[in-house]
């Protein structure tokens, strides 16, 4: 029996999280002894694993990194890795390199840091594996890259390399070590490649794999909206964070409403912009307009009774998101941006957008006024065909050369 491990950073409710859940679920237990690693040993979905694969973790905390309670075992795990395993000191000068030229640039990303040392703080394994797989940038990575003993190694990267705030120096060139790179679309393995242009022959597009009928079981199930709204409905799905630029769809939906238009948008997501958007939601008057729901165990529902969903970000991999919106027949706008314009034909299954709050309002308003264009927007939205179950052969084939 073939031995696969797998590592990610974390295990919460996010796309790159849920599209692992299709994976695993493809991997025949008869056939491959899988385990799991996550980096940081926690998050929500671990119920939610497939029965035979095995969890590595000798410590794990079930709860959300976005969630109070997540943070504060996070940071702990943070602060073990820095002080106790002394992995702060060790990278000391690595760390104030890197943050120099994050503050130089104008982009500051703490967690690219973080990943280095959390890489380097965590557990052992003297099993060869005939395929190691790192399914996220950063922590997987670098953890797959150097500590990790396997015939294969393989990772996958899920969103726009450079933009996402990456570099050759802070990986240390560790994608030259894997077997094969993975992109989840074409325009994340561009980017990439334009940072690793020695990379071309052992790089390749993987897409999601997606369980559409259980997202359409699961979409029937009780839940969605509560408050007997009875106006448009507006829904966005994805964390609260500065990629996914919800500081401009606040201002678009105060356009909406300042041209009269009965809309209510509600997000589902958690993250540490919170606090920010709410102040932002305050100063516009759009407490009952624009509502942070949280991050739910199932979002189906909410995608099946809303209206229209928009996905207007800075940038993307490629979005579950949309693709559960597609597969539940929503019509969608989308910020024509890497990753977006690449799951939705304007025109066609939806319409795409600059990332400005007038151009978003106009998107949103042409829907608004259109039902017939929506109901054709959804139909064909949900005719895609996203499972794409015969991906992980691309995969499995590693082991069999």
């Amino acid at each position: 029996m073939k031995k696969i491990l797998i590592t990610i950073n974390t295990l919460g409710l996010a796309g790159a999280e849920v599209a692992l859940l299709g994976l695993l679920q493809q991997l025949d237990p008869k056939e491959y002894e899988v385990s799991l690693y996550v980096i940081t040993g926690q998050g929500e979905l671990r119920e939610r694993l497939p029965k035979h694969v095995k969890l590595l973790n000798k410590c794990y905390c079930d709860s959300s990194v976005l969630s109070a309670e997540g943070r504060k075992a996070l940071m702990k795990t943070v602060l073990k890795a820095l002080i106790a395993k002394g992995k702060g000191i060790i990278l000391f000068p690595y760390l104030l390199k890197h943050l120099m030229k994050q503050i130089t640039s104008g982009k500051i990303c703490p967690d690219k840091l973080l990943w280095r040392v959390l890489s380097e703080a965590s557990e052992r394994f003297e099993e060869t594996y005939d395929l190691a797989i790192a399914y996220l940038e950063g922590g997987a990575t670098y953890y797959v890259a150097d500590h990790v003993k396997a015939k294969k190694k393989a990772t996958f990267v899920h969103v726009d390399y450079s933009e996402a705030g990456y570099n050759r120096s802070l990986d240390r060139n560790c994608y030259l070590k894997f077997d094969k790179i993975f992109t989840v679309s074409d325009e994340v393995k561009t980017s990439i490649l334009a940072v690793y242009p020695e990379c071309k022959e052992k790089t390749e597009v993987f897409h999601n794999i997606l369980n559409q009928e259980n997202i359409r079981d699961k979409a029937k199930e009780p839940g969605g909206f509560t408050d007997f709204y009875e106006g448009f409905r507006i829904l966005t799905v994805g964390r609260l964070t500065v990629q996914k630029a919800y500081d401009i769809s606040i201002e678009a939906m105060k356009l909406l409403k300042d041209k009269g238009i009965d809309a209510r948008w509600y997000v589902l997501g958690e993250g540490d912009q919170r606090t920010m958007l709410t102040t932002k939601i305050q100063q516009l008057g759009l407490q009952e307009d624009f509502l942070l729901l949280g991050a739910v165990d199932n979002p189906y529902p909410y995608y099946a009774q809303t209206d229209i969903y928009v996905h207007a970000t800075r940038f993307e991999g490629k979005s579950i998101a949309i693709q559960e919106a597609q597969t539940l027949g929503c019509p969608i706008l989308v910020s024509d941006c890497s990753g977006n314009r690449e799951q939705v034909t304007h025109g066609v299954d939806g319409l795409l957008c600059d990332l400005t709050p007038e151009a978003i309002c106009d998107g949103i308003r042409k829907l608004y006024e259109q039902e017939d264009k929506r109901k054709e927007y959804g139909v064909n939205a949900s005719k895609k065909k996203l499972t794409n179950p015969e991906e992980v052969e691309k995969l499995l084939v590693l082991m069999k050369e």
